[in-house]
């Protein structure tokens, strides 16, 4: 299978950003195509502002586009959209469509409360981690705060997902120049950039070993500043991949806008889960503690 990553950074508009994506769509020859989180705007949860909100109104609009995308492309394609049910109940969605269909959709599970990522202002956490078939495979379509989590990876692999996929927008916070803030300087010395980093890959690389799966994941790039003031802004690495299931690395980009072209192999990971069976070997019977907030007991 051919998938194509579009990684990319916000042009300072919606009408401009999904322009330079349809540019980018045009010229990959995947068909699997994956676009990053949140890619028709900013990255708005830099800061609390109602404001963004208007953003969702758009929607049924938004899905109705991409699937004509799709339509005109032949292929799949992973989208990520900001979702409006009512007034108050907003949803970071991964709309996943097939050459003009809706396969399905799946909604962020694990929602994020950081300086420069306040996702708790904006997103109510989904509830239910479904994979989505379509023409070319079983889709498990996390996104991004997802990444973390080795059970939302192993639900997807336990339910027939063969590949994992992570929309994603992530980076390092952007100190303020008007001031002194001692804890954005104290993470973004080089030392502590490069272990954020490394972290990033390492976790979503160990979820494709352990599950015997690919993971891509597909992230933006470029700087965007925080107009309220609070932080200086984000500046998202890129560094989009493609791991296979024994961890090998198929393709990584870089910090700059590009597509990542790559060529995946669903019958071959089929073939490690037979020379490592780990699903065979899990003692399910002693894994109830992980249903609990936490497994410490302590008196005071």
């Amino acid at each position: 299978m051919r998938v194509s990553l579009i990684q990319q950074k916000y042009k300072g508009s919606k009408e401009a950003t999904v322009k330079h994506t349809l540019d980018m769509i045009e010229k990959a020859k995947g068909e699997l195509v994956i676009l990053g989180e949140l890619h028709q705007s900013e990255y708005f949860c830099k800061s609390e502002d109602t404001k963004f909100f208007d953003l969702a109104e758009s929607f049924n609009e938004d899905v109705e586009f991409w699937k004509k995308v799709s339509r005109d492309k032949n292929i799949v394609l992973v989208t990520s959209l900001f979702e409006k049910v009512m007034d108050g109940i907003y949803y970071n969605t991964a709309v996943v469509f097939d050459k003009g269909k809706i396969a399905g959709k799946y909604r962020k599970t694990h929602i994020p409360d950081d300086p420069g990522f306040y996702e708790k202002f904006y997103f109510t956490p989904g509830d239910e981690i479904e994979p989505i078939d379509t023409s070319i495979g079983r889709l498990g379509v996390l996104v991004c705060w997802d990444q973390w989590y080795p059970e939302a990876a192993r639900i997807m692999a336990l339910k027939g997902a063969e590949v994992l996929i992570y929309p994603t927008a992530i980076g390092w916070l952007m100190c303020p120049k008007d001031r002194k803030d001692e804890l954005c300087e104290k993470e973004n010395t080089p030392e502590e950039r490069e272990k954020m980093l490394n972290a990033w890959i390492s976790v979503q690389r160990g979820h494709a070993v352990a599950n015997g799966v690919y993971v891509i994941a597909v992230n933006r790039v470029g700087k965007e500043k925080d107009e309220s003031g609070v932080l200086g802004g984000i500046e998202f690495w890129g560094r989009s991949f493609v791991f296979g299931p024994q961890g090998e690395k198929i393709a990584m980009a870089g910090d700059k806008e590009e597509i990542v072209e790559s060529e995946i192999d669903l019958k071959s990971a089929a073939d490690v889960r037979k020379i490592w069976p780990f699903f065979r070997d899990r003692r399910i019977e002693l894994y109830g503690d992980l249903r609990k907030r936490h497994c410490i007991n302590r008196y005071y």
